[in-house]
């Protein structure tokens, strides 16, 4: 490896150390209590080094925000190699539950905290749209099939994705187990079950 390719790559592991670091610290502090001051002594650099990567806080969270729809999306697209519309779409649900419950600080990040949506007022939410599209399309396809008759494409899509981000998020904010259900620890995969059973009835 040469002098230039070191340096890069030197380069990019601290700013996925950055990263790393200021995720950590969002989700402990909030974001409005983390400063770059605290994700640089946090990797133990700095201040002037955080900026040399990043020219504010906001541009931070945009990042992260990026990252996390680009995973989501990557583990969303896989899918489309279900043939089936409607079987694709059951294990597109599945894919977001495991996705959310693997990475619950990114998925805060997400869809909980309104700082990234403000870094974009003037600029497309690129990754936000592809990934809906992912789930638009498979609707879609499913509608093409004889499925949901009588319903819209785009109002259908939006409520399947909100059921399915509402079990998250309310498993995420830990409100299952204070609603004094049988058997919390499991709540969530068997109402998405039940979700899919009425979705095989339309």
């Amino acid at each position: 490896m040469g002098i230039a390719e070191r340096k890069a790559k030197e380069k990019e592991e601290l700013k996925k150390l950055i990263l790393q670091a200021a995720k950590k610290l969002f989700a402990e502090k909030g974001i409005e209590q983390t400063t770059i001051r605290n994700i640089a002594n946090a990797i133990e650099y700095s201040v002037g080094t955080v900026y040399v990567y990043f020219k504010d806080k906001k541009e931070i969270l945009h990042e992260l925000h990026t990252q996390g729809f680009k995973q989501l999306g990557g583990d969303m697209r896989v899918l489309f190699n279900v043939s089936d519309p409607m079987e694709r779409l059951k294990a597109l649900g599945r894919v977001y539950l495991q996705f959310s419950i693997e990475n619950q600080d990114m998925y805060d990040l997400m869809f909980h905290m309104k700082e990234p949506i403000e870094c974009l007022e003037s600029q497309e939410w690129s990754e936000g749209c592809a990934t809906f599209d992912v789930l638009r399309t498979t609707v879609n396809e499913c509608m093409e099939n004889g499925h949901f008759k009588g319903h819209q494409l785009e109002p259908l899509t939006f409520a399947i994705w909100s059921t399915v981000h509402g079990m998250a998020s309310l498993h995420i904010a830990q409100r299952v187990e204070r609603v004094n259900l049988k058997e919390p620890e499991t709540i969530l995969y068997r109402a998405y079950d039940e979700f899919v059973l009425m979705m095989d009835k339309s």
